[in-house]
């Protein structure tokens, strides 16, 4: 006899993270005195790879997907192969946080609650994955929101990390701001919330101009959340006050958050075919903002002295080829399922790569390295395992056949050509061989400069060095796997254009 699980055990990934968030707080109320980093870190790991391993059997066993998308509370939520495959990115990069914050914060106070922050901003990212109509987006991303300007001003005796936290939030009040306007003036014309609901009475609307500054609006949120231009400006700020593993989490899994949710609403709601008959082109806004993200964070990277910044400089370009699944839909149809599933690989696979080059520079400070290209001078000598790691990761994140990364980007920019848009593809072409150069710069350092005499290492965290060693065996290991996730990937991408 077959057993059929519930409907709702479709969201078991959230639930494990959200349980797993309250069992730290129990934990840490019973023990308040007491030194138990070790339970604490265990703890979170065991969540979010319970959650992880979850998400990845719902894949691979094909729950929500082939049109069979499991929807639930009244349509507000939706459980499919997107939900489930951004579902794996996060709690993949939240593992690989957790892991490292072990040695991070092991000597700082209020240990549960850093990783239950982190538990339940990864929850919320989980709930934007399946979020199906506006209201729930919102909630959503605030539920995502707020754990993570609390971590970003984690350090509260440093005043770089309570001066990024509060940009963070400044801004992050401003961009929910204008992201809720937009819902509103959405719901003037549609009178409805719900995804499917809204496409099914764009093509009805009396007054054109009132939708489409709305539209306008929500695409200006999701910029805020992707980092890109023209809300790219907190994301340096951000970055570089943060403690490092925070700056690895908000820069790939807070950034793909923001795009599934770019990817479901605009896909689902606004369907381009219809909204270009009404006259509101939303992909040209689309390629207009993957363009200007793809070069300013390119070339502001190129010029940057602090290696933390140059990360989250070139976080931001990649935003700018992520944008491509969506700037280079066509009408109709055309490839759009290709050129969809290979922005969602190369946000796996950034996720990754990012995050194992911004837990290396947290290892520097770990060591009191400093924070300049020269500070890293000589590094290889002392720790050569760990720049092994950083060379993959940074040569992946560059478009090199050394990891994923390159054939993420080679698919995403055929893609492009495949619909037309080969001038897309052309500009990311060329910012990507401009990232060699600051990658470059690093590798330089670390590989062939020689150390200074009063640099000494002499202990070697194994949290640290766990985390960025795995990510880079993961962004390896995704070269020769590439295909077969990438058709977990098309399959969602069709499920979401059907």
């Amino acid at each position: 006899m077959t057993y059929q699980l519930a409907p709702w055990t479709a969201i078991a990934p959230m639930l494990v993270l959200v349980i797993t968030a309250m069992v730290l707080y129990i934990v840490d109320s019973i023990y308040p005195e007491r030194e138990h980093p070790q339970l604490l870190s265990g703890i979170s790991v065991a969540g979010t790879v319970t959650a992880m391993a979850i998400a990845i059997w719902y894949l691979a066993a094909g729950t929500g997907q082939h049109g069979g998308e499991i929807v639930l509370f009244w349509d507000q939520l939706v459980v499919d192969g997107m939900a489930l495959f951004f579902t794996v990115i996060f709690t993949a990069v939240a593992s690989l946080v957790i892991v490292a914050s072990y040695d991070y914060v092991r000597a700082q106070p209020h240990q549960g609650e850093y990783y239950s922050l982190l538990l339940l901003a990864t929850t919320g990212m989980a709930l934007m994955a399946s979020a199906n109509s506006l209201v729930m987006v919102f909630i959503a991303l605030e539920l995502a929101s707020l754990p993570s300007y609390a971590l970003v001003s984690y350090l509260k005796r440093n005043r770089g990390s309570v001066e990024a936290g509060l940009k963070y939030f400044l801004l992050g009040a401003l961009s929910s701001t204008i992201f809720l306007y937009g819902i509103s003036l959405v719901y003037v014309e549609t009178g409805v919330l719900q995804l499917t609901a809204i496409a099914g009475t764009v093509g009805e609307i009396e007054n054109v101009a009132i939708l489409g500054f709305g539209v306008v609006l929500l695409i200006l949120g999701f910029a805020f959340k992707t980092a890109s231009v023209p809300f790219h400006f907190w994301a340096p700020e951000a970055y570089e006050g943060a403690p490092t593993p925070i700056s690895a989490f908000i820069s790939s899994a807070s950034k793909a958050a923001g795009f599934v949710i770019a990817f479901r609403v605009l896909i689902e709601a606004f369907p381009y075919e219809v909204l270009l008959e009404l006259g509101i082109d939303w992909v040209l806004m689309i390629q207009v903002i993957a363009v200007a993200t793809m070069l300013l964070g390119n070339f502001a990277a190129a010029v940057q002295e602090n290696v933390k910044r140059m990360l989250a400089y070139s976080s931001i370009g990649h935003a700018g080829y992520a944008l491509i699944g969506l700037a280079a839909l066509t009408n109709p149809g055309g490839t759009n399922d290709l050129v969809l599933a290979a922005a969602m690989m190369h946000l796996l696979v950034y996720g990754f790569m990012n995050t194992g080059a911004f837990l290396f520079v947290a290892l520097g400070e770990h060591w009191g390295v400093g924070r300049t290209f020269e500070d890293y001078n000589g590094l290889a000598t002392q720790a050569p395992i760990a720049c092994v790691a950083v060379t993959v990761v940074l040569l992946s994140l560059a478009g090199l056949p050394v990891g994923g990364g390159f054939l993420s980007k080679y698919v995403l920019f055929m893609g492009a050509v495949s619909a037309g848009f080969w001038w897309l593809a052309a500009v990311g072409a060329v910012v990507s061989a401009l990232s060699l150069f600051y990658y470059a710069r690093l590798l330089k350092a670390i590989w062939i400069e020689s150390p200074p005499s009063t640099r000494v290492v002499d202990e070697y965290p194994v949290g640290l060095y766990t985390a960025i060693v795995l990510a880079a065996l993961l962004t390896v290991v995704l070269l020769p796997a590439f295909f077969a996730v990438a058709e977990t990937a098309q399959i969602a991408a069709v499920d979401l254009f059907a």
